[in-house]
């Protein structure tokens, strides 16, 4: 049997717009989610966590009420930094503040008081802060294509997974596709994300333990040994394998255990405990 098509791609593409939507939502460096206001007029506000460039980082709460004021609060982490507490700025239907900017992987916690109508509301606390992490300004011409293979890769992996399954002999050819994918997204362009985002090509092992960094490694390492095996002879179980690998590593959230800026050596390390702040 050649291949099975018809039936495989659309759940090759099933499978891989579920995992864009996993990797959108999950992990430690994407917007906290936070209702804001009363029960009635109460909205979901989005607070960073992650914040690319050269610029400050912008907080924007929209006012709930006409009688609406608040604070924030923030400090360098991990140090042993006093807290600094501003007032929100009136802007429009805003209250606005920034965070200041820090070196690529720096980062800092913070949390806001907010007086809506004589009601105070807590976004994070000083014991339960929100975390947000800095990062160098990654060019588009960089970051789509890395985006672009990496999912790419996650589409012929899972396609290479369904073939294998139905017991056709396409798969083998698609592991050869899967394996130049993951290649190109990840272990030429993802290095230089992470040179422009972090000022380090790679920091995984040898070097360190980033788990973005080491579970590409090891996907890239099961397809590469699936690819020569399959170039040898077809070897269903070997395709399956590496898929199922490449699966799981994708159901690891991005950016956990990633680099963080040691305020008091001056350098990229990685945090192995990740984000404290898991929502």
């Amino acid at each position: 049997m050649k291949q099975k098509f018809k039936i495989t791609i659309p759940l090759a593409i099933l499978v891989t717009l579920i995992t864009v939507i996993y990797q959108r939502s999950t992990g430690p460096t994407y917007p906290k989610k936070v209702m804001i206001g009363k029960d009635g007029a109460a909205l979901k506000v989005k607070f960073p966590r992650s914040h690319g460039g050269e610029t400050n980082a912008p907080i924007e709460v929209p006012k709930v009420a006409s009688n609406m004021q608040g604070t924030i609060s923030y400090k360098r982490y991990p140090t042993n930094d006093l807290w600094t507490t501003v007032q929100l700025t009136e802007d429009g239907n805003f209250l606005k503040a920034t965070l200041p900017n820090q070196p690529p992987a720096g980062k800092l916690i913070y949390f806001l008081s907010l007086d809506i109508d004589g009601e105070i509301q807590k976004v994070g606390t000083e014991k339960d802060p929100i975390f947000i992490r800095y990062k160098g300004e990654v060019p588009t011409y960089i970051l789509a294509p890395h985006i672009f293979f990496m999912f790419l890769s996650m589409l012929l992996s899972v396609l290479a997974l369904f073939e294998a399954a139905f017991k056709t002999s396409s798969f083998a050819k698609i592991s050869y596709l899967t394996t130049g994918s993951l290649f190109v997204g990840g272990m030429i362009l993802g290095p230089i994300v992470q040179k422009f985002a972090f000022g380090v090509y790679w920091a995984g092992f040898p070097y360190d333990w980033d788990l973005t960094d080491n579970k590409l490694l090891i996907s890239f390492l099961f397809w590469f040994g699936a690819a020569l095996i399959n170039m040898k002879k077809p070897n269903r179980v070997a395709s399956m394998i590496a898929a199922v690998v490449l699966l799981c590593m994708y159901a690891i959230p991005h950016s956990t255990m990633g680099s963080q800026y040691d305020y008091k050596k001056g350098s990229v390390e990685t945090k192995t405990d990740g984000f404290k702040d898991k929502l």
